[in-house]
């Protein structure tokens, strides 16, 4: 738990393959930071194994363990893609260009993987990935009472609900569940339930950040852009632009939720502890993971990782630097691009302008001098019991 010295945060972390790289970044630079105190995390396919890793290491040996996992465990991912068929044209190494677009082994798995099963195109179920989980984590270090609370979300095949896994059964399958793509991988069954990767409904969760952990403060890493300028062409271009939308929609369903909240205790100007409420903010780099191709989410090339590591690195820097002190104090980030084509309030006049309307009636309760309590609870916010560094280039 944070001190009287440290700000205490929970961080969101997206998934988005070898692009996970960005939020390993992020985070080495956080754990720099002793000011700041990690208390809860979510994560989602490969946010899903840095979050366990940044658990594990805040558990057994505090900032230095977390940053050494996390570096130790993309180190291993890399070794483990070297020998791997999907790799850059000496076309695109000349060019600087990280996609696999020209890679013959990927384009032979794209047209493969929508001819196959997964089950008929791999029968021994090989998965280097889920053997270096099994290798590098330690799940009754993950699962101790003392340890951040961690939240881990994937997809129910046969509901198409989200399933969000907590302390104590964190497990290898649960991490491997939430990053099971269901063209690569069959689906994980635990407790006789299928399981596929968590972006199809939780890319990251948000709600059990903001429900069942006493931190207001919620940062989210963000690795996949929500916008784009160019329209896709190309039959491929247009796939890959479906599967940021798809996997963005969570999240967008998330922060509307959340900030539709925001709105409601403005308008009202209610006691902001009497409800789940949030300070959002958020890490991200838009402009540079905008000119990188989906296909380089499979390379796992050492280089490839610690160029993603760096922009992680300095999108925390910037970020620290421009909004630390708004910690505790109010949200930096307010996404009310998500309101659009959204449930528009009863309590919004015909014509008005959201946030001006909201602004207005906080205007005006304060000048009554007064703020409402909820009927149901006594103006206190109820919870739940409690339950290789490396540095950017220069």
């Amino acid at each position: 738990m944070a001190d009287a010295k440290t700000k205490p945060i929970d961080i969101a972390l997206q998934g988005g393959g070898a692009h996970g790289a960005f939020t390993w970044g992020a985070l080495d630079r956080l754990l720099e930071d002793e000011r700041i105190d990690i208390c809860g995390v979510s994560g989602t396919s490969a946010g899903a194994m840095n979050a366990t890793a940044l658990v594990q290491g805040l558990a057994s040996g505090g900032r230095p363990a977390a940053q050494k996992l996390l570096g130790d465990f993309w180190a291993k991912v890399s070794a483990a893609a070297r020998f791997s068929p999907m790799q850059r044209t000496l076309f695109d190494v000349m060019m600087g260009r990280w996609s696999l677009d020209l890679s013959p082994g990927f384009v032979l798995s794209q047209h493969l993987q929508r001819a196959f099963a997964p089950e008929e195109l791999n029968p021994l179920g090989i998965n280097p990935l889920r053997d270096i989980v099994a290798e590098f984590f330690d799940f009754d270090i993950v699962n101790r009472p003392e340890a951040p609370k961690l939240f881990l979300s994937a997809t129910n095949v046969r509901t198409g609900l989200a399933k969000v896994f907590r302390q104590p059964d964190m497990s290898v399958d649960t991490v491997m569940a939430s990053a099971c793509l269901p063209f690569l991988f069959p689906a994980v069954e635990i407790d006789g339930e299928a399981y596929w990767d968590g972006g199809y409904m939780g890319n990251p969760p948000l709600f059990p950040l903001i429900d069942e952990t006493d931190v207001r403060d919620l940062v989210l890493i963000q690795i996949n852009p929500i916008a784009r300028d160019e329209l896709p062409r190309s039959a491929y271009e247009i796939e890959n632009r479906l599967n940021e939308i798809t996997f963005n929609a969570s999240l967008i369903k998330e922060l509307r939720a959340a900030y539709f909240l925001l709105e409601i205790i403005g308008h009202e100007d209610l006691e902001r502890e009497a409800y789940r409420d949030a300070r959002l903010h958020r890490i991200e780099a838009e402009e540079e993971m905008r000119k990188l191709s989906v296909s380089s989410k499979l390379n796992a090339e050492w280089a490839f990782l610690q160029h993603l590591h760096d922009v992680g690195w300095q999108s925390a820097e910037r970020w620290l630097e421009e909004h630390f002190d708004d910690l505790g104090v109010r949200t930096t980030w307010r996404p009310s691009f998500v309101l659009s084509e959204s449930l528009k309030p009863a309590h919004l006049p015909e014509g008005a302008e959201r946030k001006l309307a909201v602004e207005q009636a906080k205007d005006r309760r304060r000048s009554q001098g007064r703020k409402r309590k909820p009927a149901a609870l006594d103006g206190k916010r109820k919870r739940p019991a409690e339950g290789g560094k490396r540095r950017p280039a220069k």
